[in-house]
């Protein structure tokens, strides 16, 4: 057979399985319409259940430590539609899988917590260094359990193009072992030569693994690519595989993107493996990204992130501190600056990727430098930016100005005119797409994830990134954005004006914007 008849067939077989599970949810979802209107038209017994129903998850939902934002939307959508709203609320809170995962990932956390302080920790020393940041350093070393790092060299890698290259040169020098977890992976050049050397990789007995987020490939990769990667020697495994039934658990998708090559160099960022993240395929204009390589005790740090992940997906113990590279001699990394790499999980109360952001404006006194692709927030932040921004702070936000999801971008622009009125200046990245997670401010503190601007990327997702304080890759990050703005075009108060129709699609996608 021929490599073009097995493409087609791959390509049918793609297709075939994901228009089945499309279909078995569109399904799912218009018994659930109907059961709910021919309800509410014929019986009024039901019609009273469910309105006494409603009044019940309304206080459910008022006593539930979740943001405002989403209580309002579940309050509109349930006096609204009582025995829709009703009936949606039930199948997305009270299932018992989102529990299971959550005590899978606690169970494995706890086993593991301790391992994290194989290499030295400097919280003290870190104190002393940054005594004006040290709320920012208590949080997450003592509340999130992160700990900050002194051993670390850090590189700023941007756009994706000048990542690719670094990690195709790092990959090439693997020994032990190459962990890789990402959101979306797709054949093509980008994913093509990585897995050419993953293979090579693991033929001469290094320990390759791969993990990949089911919905963010739903339309990438067969159903049976995990079983391909094993004939090639690579241990793979799907996170939360998607199922054709309404269910909570479909909304935690996992959106880090980690490498790790023998615990001594890791990399993250906003980075996909597909080939419009280094420009290979102009999707949507020139895609501008942001990554992060960070080389010495630090990588220590995301060897543990995969590792809890992995053995709480596949429920196998691993021998944590077998991995750990300086078993015998301590890391001769030399120190540049602090360095602290973190994660977010949904599935707890600690919004830490939120936490992050708000703690850098909060402490921000010159500027905040921000690039995002998308600027859907809530009240906590917006007020967060305003303050900044008229206590002095010069407060800078990039945008795309191509959108990759047009109902998406119109609800970010709707958040424009209140900001800008209150003295933060946001500019639309004109070349194309700016997909870039970015914060820097003062010269000092710096961010760089995968953490977007979005109810989904700060509430809903598991994500991960790195803190860092007067290291070359902070200033490298304010750099980088200065020169971005010669690509992009200010956005003004009169530019926002829209007519009264886009207006009011705004405001409603406002309201809605906890679901997109």
């Amino acid at each position: 057979m021929s490599s073009k008849e097995n493409s087609r067939r791959w390509v049918f077989r793609l297709f075939q399985r994901r228009l089945i599970v499309s279909l078995l949810i569109i399904i799912q979802a218009g018994i659930l319409i109907y059961f709910a209107i021919s309800s509410s038209r014929q019986s009024k017994i039901v019609d009273i259940v469910f309105r006494v129903l409603s009044f019940m998850v309304i206080l459910q939902i008022l006593n539930t430590r979740i943001k405002s934002a989403f209580k309002m939307t579940w309050m509109l959508l349930i006096l609204s539609f009582p025995v829709l709203g009703v009936t949606f609320y039930i199948l997305h809170y009270f299932q018992t899988e989102p529990k299971k995962l959550n005590k899978a990932m606690n169970i494995m956390e706890g086993l593991s917590r301790s391992y994290y302080d194989l290499s030295n920790r400097y919280f003290e020393e870190a104190v002393a260094m940054a005594p004006q940041l040290k709320s920012h350093l208590y949080y997450l070393d003592k509340t999130a359990h992160f700990p900050v790092y002194r051993k670390t060299q850090s590189t700023y890698l941007s756009p994706g193009e000048v990542k690719f290259e670094a990690l195709l040169e790092q990959l090439e020098k693997a020994e032990r072992y190459i962990f890789l977890e990402y959101f979306i992976i797709e054949e093509g050049i980008m994913w093509d030569n990585i897995l050419a050397i993953l293979k090579d990789k693991a033929a001469a007995g290094v320990d390759v693994r791969l993990m990949y987020d089911d919905i963010g490939c739903f339309l990438l990769l067969p159903k049976d690519y995990p079983e391909q990667m094993e004939s090639y020697g690579i241990q793979c495994v799907v996170f939360n595989p998607f199922k054709p039934f309404l269910t909570t658990i479909q909304n935690n998708r996992d959106h880090r993107k980690i490498v790790v090559i023998d615990g001594k160099v890791a990399f993250t960022g906003g980075n996909n493996l597909a080939d419009e993240y280094i420009n290979a395929y102009p999707k949507y204009g020139h895609w501008k990204d942001a990554s992060i390589m960070v080389e010495g005790e630090a990588a220590w740090s995301f060897t543990m992130m995969f590792l809890q992940m992995w053995s709480s997906v596949t429920g196998v113990q691993e021998n944590f501190e077998s991995f750990y590279p300086w078993q015998e001699e301590g890391c001769p990394t030399e120190s540049d600056g602090l360095v602290l790499p973190y994660a977010d999980s949904p599935l707890d109360y600690e919004n830490v990727g939120e936490h992050v952001y708000l703690q850098i404006i909060n402490n921000a006194k010159n500027y905040l430098y921000i690039n995002t692709p998308y600027l859907i927030v809530d009240e906590n932040m917006i007020s967060a930016l305003i303050l900044a921004a008229k206590s002095g702070v010069d407060v800078r936000i990039v945008t795309p100005h191509k959108a990759d999801k047009h109902l998406v971008h119109l609800t970010t622009r709707s958040f424009y005119r209140s900001l800008i009125a209150s003295g933060v200046r946001i500019y639309e990245y004109s070349e194309g797409f700016m997909h870039s997670k970015t914060f820097v401010s003062d010269d000092e503190v710096a961010t760089v994830g995968t953490t977007n601007l979005d109810y989904r990327s700060l509430y809903l997702h598991f994500e991960c990134g790195v803190w860092l304080y007067k290291t070359q890759s902070t200033l490298a990050v304010r750099d980088d954005f200065l020169s971005t703005l010669d690509l992009c075009e200010e956005i003004t108060l009169e530019k926002c004006q829209n007519n009264m129709l886009v207006q009011f699609i705004q405001d409603v996608l406002r309201v809605i914007a906890p679901l997109l």
